[in-house]
């Protein structure tokens, strides 16, 4: 009858111990546990003075303790994503000031293109008025001195 008790709590504790985790680390500690229950159900199976049930709380703080780190790991894991997280928003409000920094400097300078622009468009005006303007005079000049050239020799 002992026997069967001690096969329940070994079963039961075994069932508790394991859990599913990432870290291999984590995972050799329940079984460490089990392995711990089962020697210690060994033991009580071959001295039947001993009761089966003084290994349940040495399992169930066992079970706590590697509860306990796992929530310990998941609560530095979960604090240092928050802390990336913040991390990267900082580093995308950075981004996105930047962004619309280089806008406002991209915007400048194409209104500085196109006055530049309207300048050089203007500026060439100018120069072909003033061209017209000594070709006019020149073509008055020559045309005064071929006629008073003319004029002597009459």
């Amino acid at each position: 009858m002992r026997f069967v008790v001690a096969s329940a709590v070994l079963l039961s504790s075994a069932a508790f111990a394991v859990e599913p985790t990432p870290n291999t680390a984590a995972a050799v500690a329940p079984t460490a546990a089990v392995s711990n229950a089962a020697a210690a159900s060994a033991t009580t199976a071959g001295n039947p003075a001993v009761p089966a049930t003084q290994n349940k709380p040495l399992t169930a703080e066992q079970i706590a303790k590697n509860k306990a780190i796992q929530e310990a790991k998941t609560k530095a894991l979960i604090k240092d994503q928050s802390t990336r997280l913040q991390q990267l928003e900082q580093a995308n409000l950075d981004a996105l000031a930047q962004n619309q920094e280089l806008q406002l400097k991209n915007d400048n300078l194409g209104v500085q293109v196109q006055v530049l622009q309207s300048e050089r468009s203007a500026q060439m005006f100018l120069y072909g008025a003033a061209t017209l303007a000594v070709g006019v005079l020149l073509g008055f000049l020559i045309a005064s001195y071929v006629y008073t050239k003319r004029r002597r020799q009459w």
